[in-house]
């Protein structure tokens, strides 16, 4: 299986493994092998940010936690806390997915009800970073 190159400074090493015609790659927070899909490909990488970069334990990285938002059951793909408080919330695409408006006000929806401090929003190659700060987004560069 040929994996994109995606858009980080760090090379991360990965445990993947083949079982029939389906790739698994080893989550090291949930300790278990998942389906790699392209999103999760997106996702491992930003778990390997998170704990070997930032130096986050991974007890402060929360994955694919359910969420209610008016009524439906959403999911959020990573919320990075601090003391047990929301701090970033992480919204993920596949690579070839583009990132929108539409996108970024998903991210923001489920952060009316998280509210997290910082949201990233990538989809591996293109990284948008926002801290929420008086009521609003305010967009900074962000280097991965």
């Amino acid at each position: 299986m040929q994996l994109p190159k995606l858009n980080f400074k760090e090379d991360f090493v990965f445990d993947v493994k083949k079982d029939k015609d389906t790739f698994f790659i080893y989550d090291i927070v949930r300790k278990s092998w998942l389906v790699l899909t392209p999103e999760e490909w997106v996702r491992q990488h930003f778990v390997h940010y998170f704990t070997k970069v930032k130096k986050y334990a991974t007890s402060a990285l929360i994955l694919e936690k359910k969420l209610d938002l008016n009524g439906t059951t959403k999911r959020i793909d990573l919320l990075i806390t601090e003391k047990t408080m929301p701090k970033i919330l992480v919204e993920l695409k596949a690579p070839h997915i583009k990132l929108t408006q539409e996108t970024f006000e998903q991210i923001a929806r489920y952060n009316s009800v998280i509210e997290a401090k910082e949201i990233i929003l990538s989809n591996g190659n293109q990284h948008i970073f926002a801290k929420f700060e008086n009521e609003k987004y305010i967009f900074e560069p962000i280097n991965l």
